[in-house]
């Protein structure tokens, strides 16, 4: 006699996209569950960095990403300044010489590539150039017409950069 067999199973259909958002989720679920992982969670006060993050953004913020090193051009950090936690793009480090001609980012001299910037609304836009000193980096907001950054205050001490943004969570998802 043979075993009796059984019915065969069936696999749901799930997309891939909700797979992910589950994960995901959950991931963001289970940082701020475990303080121990030195995660935070910032709120977008200003328009200074749209088109890349808009006021009202949630981000979650590893607080520990420059306790062995510095940070690079390009990320986008968070610092205490004036009594406000601010989120900026590092535009140079320690060492470069940054300028702004006619709307365009140089760095030592080369323009920079930035596809968050929409060059047209910089038309006229000139700063520096200045010398980035050590220990130190110029931060500066997507939206140069409209933020308080490096140009304004100068440089930020590495030591006050409390962290590198990750994510934004709420209200849309997705990488900064």
């Amino acid at each position: 006699m043979s075993p009796p067999r059984r019915p065969a199973v069936r696999r749901l259909a799930v997309p891939r996209a909700a797979v992910r958002r589950t994960v995901a989720c959950a991931v963001v679920a289970a940082a701020f569950v475990a303080g121990s992982l030195l995660l935070g969670r910032v709120r977008v006060e200003s328009t200074s960095m749209e088109p890349t993050l808009r006021a009202g953004d949630h981000l979650l913020v590893d607080e520990r990403a420059y306790w062995r090193g510095t940070p690079r051009r390009g990320d986008l950090v968070v610092f205490d300044h004036g009594g406000s936690r601010l989120v900026k793009r590092v535009a140079a480090v320690a060492g470069d010489t940054v300028g702004i001609e006619d709307g365009v980012l140089t760095v030592d001299g080369r323009p920079v590539t930035e596809p968050a910037i929409d060059r047209r609304t910089l038309d006229g836009l000139y700063y520096g150039p200045a010398h980035v000193p050590p220990g130190t980096v110029f931060v500066l907001g997507d939206n140069r017409r409209h933020s308080v950054d490096s140009r304004q205050f100068g440089p930020v001490p590495v030591g006050e950069v409390t962290g590198r943004v990750l994510l934004r969570w709420w209200p849309s998802p997705g990488a900064p």
